[in-house]
């Protein structure tokens, strides 16, 4: 375990505080889950490095400092109820259990749910719900949430995903072609919840959004 607490150091280090990730609470997290355990037996060696691994299933768990980027968006103080569309490994799923107050996580994949439970138990985030089905609807019976990521791409803002944010939450979507996208944060306003502020966090590349507001599979 002492050889992943270097790599782990060395990743929020190198990978992620170098890119200006400078949210305490998040590298500290980044800086105690355990990666390797969300990556196959044959790819651990990989598992602390700067880009993203196969999960099987046709899925991928992302390139660490994607995922720091996206939590860092959400401003995270602890309290919040967050919804997540695509729990694939369950490692970002980690992350967020470890900086909020409950996670509600969808995944299409009924394998890679499985699996991502049994991760999240041994490391006893217990205030995770994981959901399997189509993710663009979100989670309408638990809305409104705090903040919504997305860790899928879709052709468009799915706006079932706007409509169940809080007033003053955040959503982290990435948006574009299937084969490159911008990453997009979107905040809706306490004062006036019908206004929706947007912002360019940049180029990304994801999976694809599967479902009635993403791609056809």
């Amino acid at each position: 375990m002492d050889r992943y607490k270097k790599q782990r150091t060395r990743m929020v280090e190198t990978q992620i505080r170098a890119r200006s990730i400078s949210d305490a609470h998040v590298l500290k997290v980044m800086e105690t889950i355990p990666r390797h355990l969300f990556v196959d037996e044959g790819l651990i060696d990989q598992a602390y490095s700067d880009n993203p691994l196969p999960i099987g299933e046709k899925q991928t768990i992302s390139q660490p400092y994607i995922v720091a980027l996206m939590t860092q968006a959400l401003e995270l103080k602890g309290g919040e109820r967050i919804l997540e569309i695509g729990t694939g490994s369950g490692y970002q799923t980690a992350i967020l259990a470890k900086l909020a107050d409950r996670v509600f996580s969808i995944e299409r994949v009924a394998t890679l749910a499985t699996r991502a439970r049994k991760i999240l138990d041994r490391l006893n985030c217990y205030n995770v719900a994981i959901r399997v089905g189509d993710g663009s609807y979100g989670w309408k019976e638990e809305a409104p949430f705090d903040a919504i990521i997305t860790t899928a791409a879709a052709p468009r803002i799915p706006q079932y995903l706007v409509e169940q944010l809080a007033p003053g939450g955040r959503l982290v979507v990435p948006v574009g072609s299937r084969e490159v996208q911008t990453l997009y944060k979107l905040a809706r306003s306490v004062e006036n919840p019908a206004e929706i502020k947007k912002e360019d966090l940049g180029g990304c590349r994801f999976v694809s959004l599967i479902g009635e507001s993403g791609w056809k599979e």
